[in-house]
């Protein structure tokens, strides 16, 4: 009768030693990877956010030019100051700035009033992005 001789189980060294090798090659790769994921989930997030801030300030601005308390008297910088950082959104700045018009949009006058808010903001890289956000109002009320 031949005898079995049992095998210790387990991992020998170079086993070991090549799960090594393997894992430190494929872990920075990997990491890298998942880092992009987050920074490609992140900027569009940001963006929609600042979007969403600056159409809510053109939108306060819409009403203040239609209020009949304010009007379009109104619509001037000392009363739409600079937000650096907004409130409630530490990672963003936001302005708005006017530039009064003729109805061709390029000659100074008045009559039009051309609006634009602009959105600063870190994305997930840390660089630095904008966004402007731009309306025209008129002086016309019927």
């Amino acid at each position: 009768m031949a005898s079995s001789r049992t095998q210790p189980r387990g991992f020998s060294l170079i086993e070991t030693i090549a799960a090594i090798v393997i894992l430190s090659v494929a872990l920075p790769g990997m990491l890298w990877t998942v880092r992009e994921a987050h920074v490609q989930r992140v900027n569009p997030m940001l963006l929609s956010t600042a979007r969403w801030l600056a159409v809510e300030k053109i939108e306060d601005v819409i009403a203040d030019r239609h209020s009949t308390t304010r009007g379009y008297a109104y619509l001037v910088a000392g009363n739409y100051p600079a937000e650096n950082p907004v409130a409630g959104y530490p990672a963003f700045t936001r302005s708005v700035s006017f530039n009064e018009t003729l109805a061709d949009l390029v000659t100074p006058g008045s009559g039009y009033m051309s609006v634009t808010v602009q959105l600063g903001w870190a994305d997930g890289q840390g660089t630095a992005r904008t966004l402007s956000i731009s309306t025209v109002l008129t002086e016309y009320t019927p």
